[in-house]
């Protein structure tokens, strides 16, 4: 799979902002639980799976948003980043230490990515794209 629906994206991002925004207003453990879940299972091409890309696949028919193909592997990548923030906040919430800085970037470039279409984890997977080839 090489592309991916760009709404569909823009939609998950906008699940997990809202995620992110009950996190800090209750500081519940299920959301972290629910972001871990999320981004683990759309890291490593299990999307079909994924709570948010489901509901994102209502809305998108629901509200006839209709298809914007775009490269994939960035997105991938944007979403692991995602699995470790969910991961750090989970660790931190257990050991009670303060996660609204953690939260709050993480919510920060979901804000990003849904509501102005910029994903910052793709420009540093394009970065490194670079890097990486010189590896092989």
């Amino acid at each position: 799979m090489s592309q991916i629906n760009e709404n569909k994206v823009r939609v998950i991002a906008f699940l997990v902002l809202l995620a992110v925004i009950a996190y800090l207003f209750t500081f519940s453990i299920i959301f972290p639980v629910l972001l871990i879940l999320d981004f683990g299972l759309r890291s490593f091409d299990l999307g079909k799976y994924s709570p948010f890309a489901r509901i994102s696949d209502f809305l998108i028919q629901t509200f006839h948003l209709g298809s914007r193909p775009i490269y994939y592997p960035p997105k991938r990548f944007a979403a692991r980043i995602g699995l470790i923030f969910s991961i750090a906040i989970f660790i931190l919430h257990i050991l009670n230490i303060n996660t609204v800085v953690v939260s709050s970037v993480l919510g920060f470039f979901a804000a990003l990515e849904s509501l102005a279409g910029i994903c910052a984890g793709c420009y540093v997977y394009n970065w490194l794209l670079p890097l990486w080839r010189n590896l092989k």
